[in-house]
């Protein structure tokens, strides 16, 4: 998922799904501004607990919240990766893209998807390329599953 976002220092950075802090701490190796929303309270300390001790929380922002939405008041974000299975593209989360911004996502039903790359030309111009099989838990939210 990483090396299909092309993340580069400096681009901002929304990740939908926290969970551990991992990709998180991958984002923010590379150099990444990162706005990260998970659901979990717990899941969001002990991340930023994790994130503390690597020394990688100076660089990220975490919410508490349905990732579904987006962050909306941080947009927009050069890149948008998706760590849960949508059962079709959150709009909100096409709507907080940059312009030539890109995003990675699984889509798909809940026991098989295809990683997905969305790429915004422009208002309401996405171009989107369909790769790999996977399996991931779902995104659950108003514009994932209800759970």
């Amino acid at each position: 998922m990483t090396q299909q976002l092309k993340v580069e220092a400096g681009l901002k950075v929304l990740e939908i799904g926290t969970g551990s802090g991992y990709q998180t701490a991958i984002l923010a190796k590379i150099g990444a501004e990162i706005f990260t929303v998970e659901m979990s309270k717990s899941l969001t300390n002990l991340a930023r607990q994790r994130l503390e001790n690597l020394g990688l929380a100076d660089q990220v922002k975490f919410k508490v919240g349905d990732g579904t939405r987006g962050w909306e008041e941080e947009a927009p974000f050069d890149r948008i990766i998706v760590t849960a299975a949508a059962p079709k593209i959150p709009l909100p989360l096409e709507e907080q893209l940059a312009d030539g911004g890109r995003m990675v996502i699984p889509v798909g039903s809940r026991r098989s998807q295809t990683m997905t790359v969305v790429i915004k030309k422009g208002p309401g111009n996405f171009e989107r390329h369909k790769n790999i099989s996977c399996v991931f838990v779902p995104l659950v939210g108003v514009f994932g599953w209800d759970g």
